[in-house]
């Protein structure tokens, strides 16, 4: 099963979008699935569901390629290829839905209970959100391919 299909899975359970990506990497990278879950929890919805700042699927591919490429804080090499890493994953990630915050992807804000209502009503979650997940993660699954391969 790809990371993608591993991300979506969990997604369609109790996990929020932070969680269900950042879970499909982190076995594979030395973490456990469990404490990849707890560290995420609170990252969903655009940071504790502010919305208004970084979509919880992109939030979990930063940690995934974070995790990837764990280096020496001295190291500024690995640092800044860390960096272009997250980068590349940011412009793929806008070329498929041109914007990184969850506000602007949703269109509406869930930071509100307004929002988070309108959300539901229009079954944002249940049809844009998987989606999100399932690209976040693919699109770091073929990031760490090509940086194995290299």
């Amino acid at each position: 099963m790809s990371r993608a299909d591993q991300a979506w899975e969990t997604f369609q359970g109790p996990y929020n979008c932070t969680q269900s990506v950042f879970a499909a990497f982190a076995p594979g990278l030395g973490l456990e699935r469990e404490a990849a879950l707890r560290v995420a929890s609170g990252l969903g919805g655009g940071v504790g569901c502010l919305g208004s700042e970084v979509c919880g699927a992109v939030s979990g591919a930063v940690l995934a390629i974070g995790l990837s490429r764990a280096y020496l804080p001295e190291d500024r090499a690995a640092r800044e290829a860390t960096y272009a890493l997250v980068r590349e994953f940011a412009r793929r990630f806008r070329v498929l839905h041109g914007h990184l915050r969850c506000r602007d992807l949703l269109g509406l804000d869930i930071g509100t209970p307004e929002g988070r209502q309108a959300a539901l009503d229009s079954g944002l979650h249940d049809i844009l959100c998987p989606r999100l997940v399932r690209d976040a993660a693919a699109i770091v699954e073929e990031l760490l391919a090509l940086q194995a391969d290299n």
